[in-house]
Order: C-alpha cells, then structure tokens, then sequence
C-alpha cells in the first residue's frame, strides 16, 4: 500500500465515523481517496450544483459552509480539520442546498461514496453517526462531550422542501410487541400471531432481541412445507434483527428499511441488537407517520369541507410544532411550516364561507394582520384579520358591504370553531370598522400615520403587520405603497410609533430579578409576550417602516435585513433577531405544555439553566432601546 493512502488512514482513524472501523477497513478506504488542494476562497460546490459522486473531510484549513436565504449569504457552519461535510449525495436526490468554501488555504480528502458505503453497511454505529449528522446538523450526537470530528450536515430545511421534514418526524411506533423464545414451537407461535392479529414476533433471550418471524416467514418456509410445522422458531427466524434507537425518525426509518430490505424495525434502548428490546416499527407505521408530513397537511386542508375536519388537521400542526422543536429544528424553520399551514387554514375558512353565500359581488382581499400576518403564529392564539374590497359605485356600496360583513362573519365564526379564539379587541374582517373599501383603508392608514395622536386610541401597531391569505395580490400592495410613501421623513408617526416601543414596562427590575405579575390570575408569572417578546416584535416593525423594508414582516428576519440595511449596528440587530428566537421558543413550550398562548412563564417551573438563558435573551433590549432613542431623537414619553 502506498505511503499517501496510509498517511491518509492513519489521519481518519482519530476521527468519528473512521475510529469505528479497522485500519485494514481504513487503509482499503484510503487508497480510493483523493487529495484536493484548495484556495483561499476556492468553492468545492455551491447551492444547486449536482452533486458529487463524494463526499468531504477536511486535512487542514477552514471550510465555510453557508447558504442564501433572503437574499443574503448565511454562514451556518464553520469545518475544521477532522470535520466531515457535503452527505447529502448519501441520503438524497436532489442538488446540493449549500455553498463549501474554503476560508483559507486547504486540504479536503475526496471520498467516493461508492467505495465507502458498504462499510456503512456493515457498521451501524458509521451509518448511524452519519445519518444522525446528516438530519439535525449536530456534532457527534452520540458523544456530547468529546468534540472531535464534529460533523457537519449540509441539510438546510425550507418550508418548500416538504420532503426534508421527514427527518426531524418522530413515529410512533407497537411499544410492546409479541415476544417468544427461540425454543418456542412454529406451532404455538402461529397461533399466538392469529389470536393477537399480530403479522410479527420478535425471539428474545432475557429481552435481548435475536431474531424475528413474520407472516412471509410463515408463508415461504411453513406454508410451502421445506419446514415441518413443529419445529422451534429459532430455526426459521432472520437473524440478526435490524435495530434502531427509540427516538428514530421517520426519514431514518425508511432508510434503513430499503437498505436491508426489510419490513420491520425493532426498536432498543441503545439501538444495537446487544440492548433491550422497546418497541417494534412497521412499515405500516411509516404510512402513517407520512399523514402528519406538512405537504400532507396542505393537500388535506383543500380537501376538506367542514371545520370540524380543518380543527383536526390544526391539532396534527401543534404536534408537528412540538415534536420539531423537541427534536431542537431551528424555530425559525418552524415559523414557516407554520405558517404555511395556518394560511392554508384560514384560506380554506373563507373559500367555505365563499361556498356558503354564493360569489363575492367585488374583488377583496383577506389580510391576516398581527403574529399571523408575521408568520409566527406557532400557539393557538386569538386570531386578527382585515378585510378590504375593491372600489365600487356608491349606490352599490351598502349591499356589497353587507355581504362581505356576512363572509367576514362566517370566516371568523369557522376560525374559532378550528381553534383561533375571537379578537378581544375586534380586530376582523367581520368588524364593521375593519371590513371596508379600498379607498376608505387608504384614508384609514393616511390618518393613522398622519395624524397620529388625534385617533390613537384605534390605532394597533399590527395594522402594519399583514399578509394577504386570500384574494387579490394588488390590494394588498396598494396598502403597502400608501404605508411606505406615508412613512418617508414621517417624524410626527415615528416618533408617535417610537415612544409606542419604549412604552412597555421593563423585563426585568434594577437588581436583574424578573418583574412579575403582581395580583391576578398569574399572580408571580413571567408576561413574556408583554415584557420580553412586543418591545422585539414593536422594534423590528419600527426599523423596518423606517428603512423602507418590504414584504418582510417576521421579526427575526426584519432584525437580519436591519443588519444589512444598518450594518453600523448589525450586531445589535443580530443579536436581537437571535433574542427573539429564544425567548419565543420558550412561550411556545410553555403554550404547549399548558394547551394556552404560552403568555404567562411559571418561573418556579423552570431550570436554573432556563432561567438563565432567558436572562441572557432579554440583554439585548436594553442596547435596542438606546437605538430607538438615538435613532429618532426620543427624549420624552410623548
């Protein structure tokens, strides 16, 4: 064996996945590998490009991975010597979905996938270490402590990629399946399989599982007779069983079916076939995990024709949100499989009315207004919502009213059916004051923006946060010119909307302990939405009307193209987009946890750690406040 292939095996061997094979398996690798000599910012492949018939591990350097998301280049990883990158030619189809680059001068070793993939095969613990990398872009999941050979996963999920949702799915799974031991007779067993209607047994020693008989086992060696019916079982089972550990995903799942071509899946504490046996997967399980995909979800929204079937598909979504962010998916990603789905919900709520009253005597839009209308509706909060006609002759005016009154009505009467409480503010499109022509919502945001402190009292800062869920694209953007042109050099509603921002009462009190409901219903509680999340949520909105951002209403994104926009003081904005991730993230678990909006934190319920952490994400406020003040020269609460 030449010396380059054996420098190169006795590089990996130090290396996860390389440490678990042998030097013989290494050095056979290692002949196939090639060295390639990177630049500094030489790029190996970049978003779209087919992908290689390898996959990478960095000898010495950097490589930056990153991807584009709205426009601007996101750095997600950094890959240092020992890293491995590129998988995705392993698991998926499609092209690659990030840029490789090398930040300084580097060695990558090619190798080919073809050459490495029966080694996969054979050793569940390098396909594991793979996969596991591939789906939640972790270091070594199996080794927290020890760092080395992190590994990096150039798996980005989108909402429009549904098909990549299935690795962050869990499945449930038969936790207690028909168990035998192996000198069990074909005979009883057979019968046990029928009495239980079970099409399985898995043959165990002291819980251990060694082999598994299933109805083709039955049906190709006893039916046909090569076995006689009164044998013991350990003689006609496979063996050794495929094994996974508990918290599989629905992608890995599938995966490791094809590859063994098998139909059934045991399930262990450790996920080797030496641990206790936990649980059995069927394929029959996959099918059913797939109904909860976001894809699956969208097509059955169009589908249905009652609330009743919509209130069940949006009780499938908080499950979906929960097992995601269990599985730690960035909530970001989760924002928008959310919110997809939400506006797929409310959609088909006014395509139902739509079908109930006959159609609409003018053209409209439907706009979502508030956390909906910024994509970051996650909890069943209560719902917002506009509604705008167009222009129509003015002996027309009170009928055309009328009926979309009555579909605003009926849309939101479905929503709450679904879930989505009433507005407690009336804010909806069945509203008279919310429902009306284009012309008047013009003269609405004209006053509103103008004249700022004269009718105040109705003006809701979530008027500029919308998104059309149903109806016409061009009445939505005629409200969004009217917004941007009324906002140049607006002073008067900067400053109105600025000292609206300042207004909220601080999070957290001189000496750094948390300010509390003090009576009440949530008497020593935590109002994160109020203290922590609306002072982020009333900044973005206020940056992004300022420097003319369009078409982003996302608070985290807001802050990131704020970045851009004022790279000055980029890392305030970065550091308040991330803020607002984390404090979100801890109001959906507590929603989730208490089946409510997730509004008041039960601070005694809560880790040291987790206190700390959210400690940590209201720091930034204090340096957003000074922005505002600075940026439009607030000096006094007006």
């Amino acid at each position: 064996m030449n010396t380059i292939a054996e420098h190169i095996a006795d590089f990996l061997k130090e290396y996860s996945p390389f440490n678990h094979l042998t030097f013989e398996e290494l050095s056979e690798i290692a002949t196939s590998i090639r060295v390639v000599n990177l630049e500094k910012h030489k790029t190996l492949f970049q978003i779209n490009d087919i992908l290689h018939d390898s996959f990478y591990v960095v000898a010495s350097g950097v490589i930056n991975l990153s991807v584009i998301a709205d426009a601007e280049e996101t750095l997600l990883n950094k890959c240092n010597e020992g890293d491995i990158f590129g998988l995705r030619p392993f698991f998926a189809k499609n092209n690659y979905m990030m840029t490789a680059k090398a930040r300084e001068e580097s060695i990558v070793y090619a190798i080919p996938i073809a050459t490495f993939r029966p080694f996969v095969a054979n050793n569940s613990d390098v396909l594991n270490f793979l996969l596991e990398s591939f789906a939640v872009n972790t270091r070594n999941p199996k080794d927290k402590e020890n760092l080395i050979g992190k590994l990096i996963s150039d798996n980005v999920f989108y909402s429009d990629q549904q098909s990549e949702m299935q690795y962050f799915q869990s499945l449930t799974y038969n936790n207690s399946p028909l168990i035998t031991a192996k000198n069990a007779i074909v005979q009883d067993v057979a019968q046990l399989m029928t009495e239980t209607l079970k099409n399985n047994i898995v043959i165990c020693e002291n819980n251990i599982p060694l082999g598994i008989i299933t109805d083709t086992d039955m049906r190709s060696k006893i039916a046909t007779g090569r076995y006689p019916i009164t044998i013991s079982v350990d003689k006609i089972m496979s063996s050794p069983v495929i094994t996974v550990v508990e918290n599989v995903s629905l992608a890995e799942a599938q995966l490791l079916m094809l590859k063994h071509n098998v139909t059934h899946l045991c399930v262990t504490q450790d996920g080797t076939d030496k641990s206790t046996l936990k649980g059995m997967i069927t394929e029959h399980d996959l099918i059913a995990a797939q109904a909860s995909n976001p894809g699956v979800l969208i097509k059955e929204i169009k589908r249905s024709q009652s609330s009743k079937e919509l209130k069940q598909i949006r009780e499938r979504l908080t499950d979906l949100i929960q097992t995601s962010i269990s599985k730690n998916i960035p909530l970001s990603h989760v924002f928008n499989i959310a919110s997809e789905i939400n506006l797929a919900l409310i959609k088909r709520s006014v395509e139902l009315s739509i079908l109930d009253l006959g159609s609409p005597p003018a053209r409209f839009a439907w706009l979502s207004i508030g956390s909906q209308g910024r994509k970051e509706q996650l909890l069943l909060t209560d719902q917002d919502s506009i509604l705008i006609f167009e222009d129509v002759a003015a002996d027309k005016y009170k009928e055309v009213k009328d009926y979309f009154l009555k579909l605003g009505k009926r849309t939101t009467s479905t929503l709450e059916k679904i879930g989505y409480d009433l507005c407690p503010n009336g804010h909806m499109g069945s509203n008279m004051i919310w429902c009306k022509s284009l012309t008047d919502w013009i003269k609405q945001y004209d006053s509103w923006m103008n004249t700022p402190g004269e009718n105040s009292n109705d003006l809701s800062s979530i008027f500029f946060d919308y998104e059309i869920t149903f109806g016409e694209q061009r009445i939505e953007d005629a409200i969004g010119n009217v917004i941007f042109k009324n906002a140049k050099n607006n002073t008067l509603f900067f400053d109105f909307l600025g000292n609206d921002a300042l207004r909220k009462n601080s999070p957290l009190s001189f000496f750094k302990k948390f300010n509390v409901e003090e009576e009440g219903l949530n008497k020593d509680k935590f109002d994160i939405k109020t203290r922590a999340l609306m002072p982020l949520i009333d900044g973005a909105r206020l940056f992004a009307l300022s420097y003319g951002i369009k078409g982003i209403n996302n608070t985290h994104q807001r802050f990131r193209q704020m970045a851009i926009a004022d790279p000055k003081h980029g890392e305030i904005y970065l550091n308040c987009a991330e803020a607002f991730l984390v404090l979100s993230k801890f109001r959906t678990l507590e929603g989730l946890k208490n089946d409510n909006s997730g509004q008041f934190i039960n601070l005694d319920e809560m880790s040291k750690i987790d206190k700390e952490k959210l400690k940590n994400a209201l720091a930034p406020m204090k340096e957003l406040e000074e922005l505002i003040k600075s940026k439009f020269q607030l000096t006094q609460f007006s």
